[in-house]
C-alpha cells in the first residue's frame, strides 16, 4: 500500500482496521508500505511520500514472505512495483479501488477524468478481482469499462466509536461538523458557504487549510486530530456535513453515525451506500439532498439512535470476512508446493 501512517485518510484507516481484523482471525499479514523505501513528497501533498524506484526491494520482500495471496491496495509506485513483480512471477493478485484519483487530478490540473480512468483501468485489468467499497462506485466503474469488480464494503468498530459525553466547547447550537482532508477534491467550500444557524466546526489538515481559514474566520477550525479524540467531537455535533462528491465510501460518515450524529450529504456514490436513503426498508442515518443546505437543516431532526443503528449495520468482522472471500490463492508452480492459506499483503 502506498497509503499508510503517518498519512491520515480513509484508506489508511480502512487498512489498519482490516489488518487488525485479519490478525485477530489468526492470519499472518505482511504489510509493505512507504516507510520501507526512500521517498519524495507528492507535489501539493507534502505529507504524502512517493516511494522512489521500489521495484527491487518489493521483489525481495514479496519473495521473502512467499505469500499465499497478494492484495495490492493502491495504484502508486508500490502498487505498480508489486503488480509488475506478480505478473513476472505468474502470481494471481487482487487490487482495490479506494480513491477517485481521476477527479482529484482533474480538479488540480484540468486533465479530463476520462484519461485517468483509462489509465487506472489498465492497472486493474491485470488483477483477478478489483475490490470496490460501494455499489454506487461499482456501477460507475462498470460504465467506464472496468471488469472483475468485487463489492467490498467497509466496517466500523462501534465500541471505539460510540456516543460519548461531549466536551464543553461552548459552540452555539445547532453544531454542524465536518471532518476530513482539507483539499480541493473534498469540496469543503460547499459546506463553508452555507448560511446555517448555530456553528460550523471543521477538523482536519491539508493543503487548503490556511487559505480556507483566512476566507472563513467565522468557522471553528480545530486542525488535525487524533482518531482517539474524534468520538467526543462527533458526539458534540448535531449534524455531520459531508460535502464531498467524489469519495468512494466515506468512512468518516460511519464514524459520525456510530456516535449518534446524523449525516447531511449529497445523494451520490458513497453517501447513498453509507447513509442510505430509506428506500430499502431501513432507516437512513441522515438526509441526502441535491441541495446541501436542505440536507443539513433536515438532518437536525434525525434521531441520534437512528443514526447509530445505521452505522451498526457495518461490521469490521463482516468486512474482513468478505475481504478474505475475494482473495485469490497463488498457485505454486514448483514441486512440493505448500497448502494455500488465506494471507493478505497490501
Amino acid at each position: 500500500s502506498d497509503a499508510w501512517h503517518p498519512q491520515v485518510n480513509g484508506v489508511v484507516t480502512t487498512l489498519a482496521d482490516l489488518l487488525d481484523t485479519l490478525r485477530g482471525r489468526g492470519h499472518r499479514v505482511e504489510l509493505i508500505e512507504p516507510s520501507q523505501f526512500r521517498r519524495v513528497p507528492l507535489p501539493g501533498y507534502r505529507d504524502i511520500g512517493l516511494s522512489v524506484l521500489p521495484r527491487r526491494r518489493i521483489a525481495r520482500l514479496l519473495d521473502g514472505f512467499d505469500p499465499d495471496a497478494l492484495h495490492i491496495a493502491t495504484e502508486g509506485p508500490l502498487g505498480h512495483a508489486a503488480r509488475a513483480h506478480a505478473i513476472e512471477r505468474g502470481w494471481a493478485f487482487t487490487t482495490a479501488f479506494h480513491t477517485r484519483f481521476p477527479e482529484f487530478v482533474q480538479a488540480a490540473t484540468g486533465c479530463p477524468a476520462a484519461i485517468g480512468y483509462a489509465w487506472l483501468r489498465r492497472f486493474h485489468a491485470a488483477a483477478s478481482g478489483t475490490l470496490v467499497p460501494s455499489d454506487g462506485m461499482l456501477s460507475i466503474l462498470q460504465r467506464r469499462g472496468y471488469t472483475n469488480l468485487r463489492a467490498w464494503s467497509h466496517g466500523i468498530d462501534t465500541t471505539r466509536f460510540s456516543p460519548r459525553p461531549p466536551s464543553p466547547h461552548g459552540w452555539k447550537r445547532p453544531v454542524f461538523l465536518s471532518v476530513g482532508r482539507i483539499s480541493a477534491e473534498k469540496n469543503l467550500e460547499a459546506f463553508l458557504e452555507l448560511e446555517l444557524p448555530g456553528s460550523k466546526v471543521v477538523a482536519g489538515g491539508g493543503p487548503k487549510l490556511r487559505q480556507l481559514k483566512q476566507q472563513h474566520p467565522d468557522v471553528h477550525w480545530l486542525g488535525p486530530m487524533a482518531r482517539e479524540a474524534l468520538p467526543a467531537l462527533y458526539s458534540a455535533a448535531d449534524v455531520f456535513v459531508h460535502p464531498s462528491r467524489t469519495d468512494t465510501f466515506g468512512l468518516v460518515m460511519l464514524e459520525a453515525m456510530a456516535c449518534g450524529t446524523p449525516v447531511a450529504a449529497y445523494p451520490v456514490a458513497g453517501p447513498l451506500d453509507v447513509v442510505g436513503d430509506g428506500r430499502d426498508g431501513t432507516s437512513a442515518g441522515g438526509v441526502l439532498h441535491a441541495d446541501l443546505w436542505i440536507a443539513a437543516v433536515r438532518a437536525v431532526t434525525v434521531p441520534r439512535a437512528t443514526a447509530r443503528a445505521r452505522a451498526c449495520a457495518f461490521s469490521c468482522d463482516d468486512a474482513g470476512r468478505v475481504f478474505l472471500s475475494h482473495l485469490v490463492p497463488i498457485e505454486r508452480r514448483t514441486a512440493g508446493a505448500r497448502t494455500v492459506r488465506e494471507v493478505h499483503t497490501a
